[in-house]
């Protein structure tokens, strides 16, 4: 519906209406509503674009109100609220209540019209609470006349920015000054009204495709293959797409009512698309839906574990943190799911990964990563597995106690140590012995590097002479 009143207000004018456009200030003489006011009763004045400049020919002077009085004016009074009033009513008084609303003022006079623009306001405010609440139908016609209300308002000759020449250049703004729209106050209401219409209507989209998804099955290949083909360009070609989230709500209904065994086509949506979606950057902006439908697919089918769990390794974050977080918490809850088996078929490279995430400079991601003890189910399934996972983290809680500068961290280290200790004593003392071992074996190395150098350093001053660079 929104597209579609927008290509209304995009039809080619004639050349009488393109000059009209051009003496009334544009947007507002194309609207040709019931509900709006014609352009010949409004009246822009932007004190900050007096300046005209007179070598334009046929150019309009500043400050023109037109004489020719509109066949209906706009009387601007107080008119009573949408909801006091019988529903019958509502659509007469919405349709006043638009026409108040696109009578545009004279802002640069502080002083002129005060109780009309408060009226004004007033009305915005009552019908951005009225398109919020939901309490009554919007008809074509109404929508229609908001549309064009909101286009009357917001699509206007911008003030200049403080850079510009204002036709006083001796004064100078300062650092933080912020020259502002003086009409902004009626401006940010208009601007809340068109946000508060646009979700709206996003529901209702989102209703309608989940409804015709249940009433025609023939047809749920074809939907399900084209919010696919959405998903396809997001993440390899654009990344940009405003309604992922939304399809990523519907297909959570859609996979909760898989029948089981699960068909390979669903497998394959799985890793071809949902895995996928991990990888590009606006991940935050539909994470939690995505998170629902990836659990969806393990609690109907745990041997699915595996292939998220690897999905998630592919795609984690280097560089951002935030995104890290996301995907613990992601994997927090797609390993409570997990099973033995799927487990173990993943737990090597899991659990290198979790050992960076431990030694994280960022302490949010190491906090992050040490909340996975605090899962009874986690701690189970590396209990069960505690031979090959201690060995594996074993170094980067050594690493932590020696060198995390958050004390918070320090803390966490310490619990999980005295876990494992406790768990299996004996393994914790190899482990313990292992890594004393290798940092003997390291230093031992570094030694020998440094002296192999030393070496060569010596050699080299023997028979290059004076001629030698010497690296340190």
């Amino acid at each position: 519906m929104f597209n579609k009143i927008i290509k209304r207000g995009q039809r080619k004018v004639s050349k009488p209406e393109a000059n009209e456009d051009a003496l009334y200030g544009g947007g507002a003489s194309g609207n040709r509503n019931p509900g709006s006011v014609p352009a010949s009763n409004v009246v822009v004045n932007h004190a900050s674009r007096s300046m005209v400049s007179s070598s334009v020919p046929n150019s309009v002077p500043p400050a023109v109100t037109v004489a020719a009085a509109p066949p209906s004016p706009v009387v601007i009074e107080p008119l009573p609220m949408l909801r006091d009033i019988p529903v019958s009513e509502r659509p007469h008084m919405f349709s006043r209540k638009i026409q108040i609303c696109c009578v545009q003022f004279d802002f640069a006079d502080q002083m002129s019209s005060l109780r009309e623009k408060e009226i004004k306001r007033q009305i915005l405010v009552e019908l951005v609470e009225f398109v919020q609440s939901g309490s009554g139908k919007l008809s074509e016609t109404m929508q229609e006349e908001l549309i064009g209300m909101i286009s009357v308002n917001i699509f206007r000759c911008l003030p200049p920015s403080s850079h510009e020449n204002t036709g006083s250049e001796s004064l100078e703004l300062e650092e933080d000054e912020t020259s502002l729209d003086p009409s902004w106050p009626h401006l940010q209401i208009v601007y809340e009204l068109l946000l508060r219409y646009d979700p709206r209507e996003r529901e209702y989209l989102k209703t309608i495709l989940h409804r015709i998804y249940g009433k025609f099955m023939v047809h749920r290949p074809f939907i399900r293959k084209a919010i696919n083909n959405i998903f396809y360009r997001f993440i390899f070609e654009t990344e940009r797409h405003s309604g992922i989230g939304e399809l990523l709500e519907i297909l959570g209904s859609i996979i909760n009512g898989f029948a089981l065994p699960m068909k390979e086509e669903h497998k394959l949506f799985l890793s071809r698309a949902l895995v996928p979606l991990h990888k590009p950057k606006l991940i935050s902006m539909y994470h939690q839906q995505l998170s629902y439908c990836v659990t969806q697919f393990i609690e109907k089918d745990y041997k699915l574990a595996d292939i998220v769990i690897r999905g998630l390794l592919k795609y984690w974050p280097v560089t951002n943190c935030q995104k890290e977080i996301l995907f613990l918490g992601e994997l927090e809850e797609v390993l409570e799911g997990t099973q033995p088996a799927e487990f173990q078929r993943c737990m090597v490279p899991l659990f290198r990964q979790i050992g960076r995430c431990l030694n994280s400079p960022q302490f949010q991601v190491a906090e992050r990563t040490f909340f996975l003890w605090n899962n009874d189910h986690i701690v189970s399934l590396i209990a069960q597995n505690r031979n090959v996972i201690f060995p594996i983290i074993f170094e980067s809680l050594e690493k932590n106690m020696r060198g995390h500068w958050n004390q918070a961290i320090h803390g966490m280290t310490a619990n999980v140590r005295r876990m494992f200790n406790e768990m299996d004593a004996e393994l914790f003392e190899e482990c313990q012995r292992q890594y004393l071992e290798k940092e003997a074996g390291a230093q031992e190395l570094e030694e020998q590097r440094q002296l192999t150098w030393k070496r060569l350093e010596a050699v080299a001053a023997q028979t290059g002479g004076e001629d030698m660079v010497m690296v340190n």
